[in-house]
């Protein structure tokens, strides 16, 4: 049964009293001075001292009494209302005695989580260090609430709107700073005013003065990875009782919708033309510029993996890392059990990104053959390169100084399908930046070397194929999300759909042409509205 016991108590010092009241003396007989505490005869009064409670919790391990006490508090209702709530978490089993804060919560949890995989590590180190402990860390587990959640992502959002700020304001000042060069390069004026060149140097410092302003945004899909975060952290605080419940599952984000692919279609590249923004985050193209794309490639050093991504759908990680010994030449298959990650520019090794990932993709005749002589092509750059190293060895030997161009490391063997000449892998963000540059280069519409994947499903997905292949060929972990994101095919495929019911519904008569609009008089003398 619960009882309230609540108590006032101030910080005044006088002489001290026995249980019996008679003055506790010092050993030279003078009152001992300590602190009045209860006994305080001002507590009478509403403005002097605090409202304490003191309540026993449920018997600790091998029954050991335990008691919980805690003051400050304004009012004897505080009190007795904060003492209700400690009793109540108590007997639901809450270590309502843990002083454990978040900060030193979360950096055990994450110590714990040896099953994540590296760049998920990486992500919730930089939530945990980056956003949660700066706003959350000086809180205790068992005083942390939703509010304080709540307020951590309000001040995100004060920051966003200041960062967006910074970005408009570096974007003006880019323009200027181009503008004052422009301005400079073409006077004909000899020699040029130096006005000139001080208002392009003044242009430049504001240029650097603006981008060392914080412009990053933290957008819906990057707050909600942060809540999902902390939300896994709170589970497993949950089961530990150190909380009564998740805080974080009733925190209001904004909300986060996927970005779904957009075609290319002709309006969309003209006004992509004429205002240089794309439509959408995720673009595709046409068959059309797809088929573009490739014969402008043709002769490419990495055409064979261009049209591996185009036609079979593997992550640009994927093709970085895919070893000669998962793939199949003989019947013309490529397994996907590994893949090279980029962070920053560090690279490393890992398995895919769920276990659908891990799949075998069947080659269509093309890419097969494109890989045969792919792979003719590598075993000639690896002897051709050995034969340059080994006579530059011979050279060195002899004491002549060979050319600063030859080869000084042997071919380096690590067995991946598509390498540099010299046998080492392609860096997965060289490869996107590559990519970037090529299309710029072919006046092409944009798309992210990722989009490929996206072309890949879309093509399958008009060209018939079910969605459920589609997902496995993808390597996505749900049929939902596979989906949910290739609802929309190319343009002339929805239109056939949409004629589809048109044409079930029988009609007297199928009108060839529209029907005149009869002449109507006109508000003008002499003129007749069409």
């Amino acid at each position: 049964m619960f009882e309230d016991k609540t108590y006032k108590r101030c910080a005044c010092k006088g002489p001290l009293m026995d249980k019996e009241g008679k003055p506790v003396l010092k050993e030279d007989g003078t009152p001992k001075i300590g602190y009045l505490e209860k006994r305080c005869p001002k507590l009478k009064r509403r403005d002097h001292g605090s409202w304490y409670y003191s309540i026993e919790l449920p018997p600790g391990p091998g029954g050991k009494r335990e008691t919980a006490k805690k003051g400050g508090f304004r009012t004897q209702k505080d009190a007795a209302t904060a003492c209700k709530e400690i009793w109540e978490l108590a007997q639901g089993g809450v270590q309502v005695k843990s002083t454990e804060t978040v900060a030193e919560y979360l950096r055990r949890w994450f110590a714990k989580r040896v099953d994540l995989k590296r760049s998920t590590r990486k992500g919730y180190d930089d939530h945990i260090e980056r956003v949660f402990i700066p706003a959350l860390g000086h809180l205790k587990m068992r005083d942390l609430r939703t509010r304080h959640i709540q307020d951590m992502f309000k001040a995100i959002w004060a920051s966003n709107k200041i960062h967006q700020q910074n970005r408009e304001a570096a974007e003006e000042a880019l323009a200027a700073e181009r503008a004052a060069h422009k301005a400079w390069r073409t006077c004909t004026t000899r020699p040029r005013p130096p006005e000139l060149r001080q208002n392009w140097n003044d242009a430049k410092a504001a240029l650097r003065t603006a981008r060392s302003k914080p412009r990053h945004i933290t957008g819906p899909g990057t707050q909600l990875k942060m809540n999902n975060t902390l939300s896994a952290a709170l589970d497993d605080a949950l089961a530990e009782k150190l909380i009564s419940e998740n805080w974080a599952k009733s925190v209001v984000l904004p909300k986060y919708v996927r970005p779904k692919p957009l075609v290319w279609t002709d309006e969309r590249v003209a006004r992509w033309r004429a205002t240089g923004e794309k439509p959408g985050k995720v673009m595709v193209w046409t068959p059309e510029q797809t088929g573009t794309f490739l014969d402008a490639v043709a002769e490419h050093r990495l055409y064979p993996m261009f049209h591996l991504m185009t036609f079979r759908g593997p992550r640009r990680g994927e093709v970085a890392g895919l070893p000669w010994s998962e793939t199949d030449l003989t019947i013309g298959t490529v397994h996907i059990s590994e893949q090279l990650v980029a962070s920053s520019y560090e690279v490393w090794e890992d398995t895919p990104k769920s276990e659908s990932g891990a799949r075998t993709i069947a080659l269509d005749s093309e890419t097969h053959e494109l890989l045969k002589l792919w792979r003719q092509r590598q075993q000639a750059e690896r002897e051709e390169w050995n034969r340059v190293h080994e006579e530059w060895q011979r050279l060195k030997a002899q004491g002549v100084e060979p050319d600063d161009k030859a080869p000084k490391e042997p071919w380096k063997d690590t067995g991946l399908v598509f390498t540099w000449e010299n046998g080492e892998a392609y860096h997965p963000e060289y490869l996107s930046q590559m990519f970037e540059r090529l299309i710029a280069k072919l006046g092409l519409p944009p798309v992210r070397l990722h989009d490929l994947r996206h072309c890949a499903a879309t093509l399958s997905l008009a060209a018939g194929i079910h969605m459920k292949k589609i997902q496995a060929l993808l390597g996505h972990s749900s049929y939902s999300l596979t989906a949910d994101t290739y609802t929309s095919v190319l343009p002339q495929f929805e239109k056939a759909e949409a004629e589809a019911p048109v044409a079930l519904v029988p009609r007297a008569a199928k009108q060839q042409e529209p029907p005149a609009v009869p002449d109507v008089p006109s508000d003008e003398p002499g003129e007749t509205a069409a």
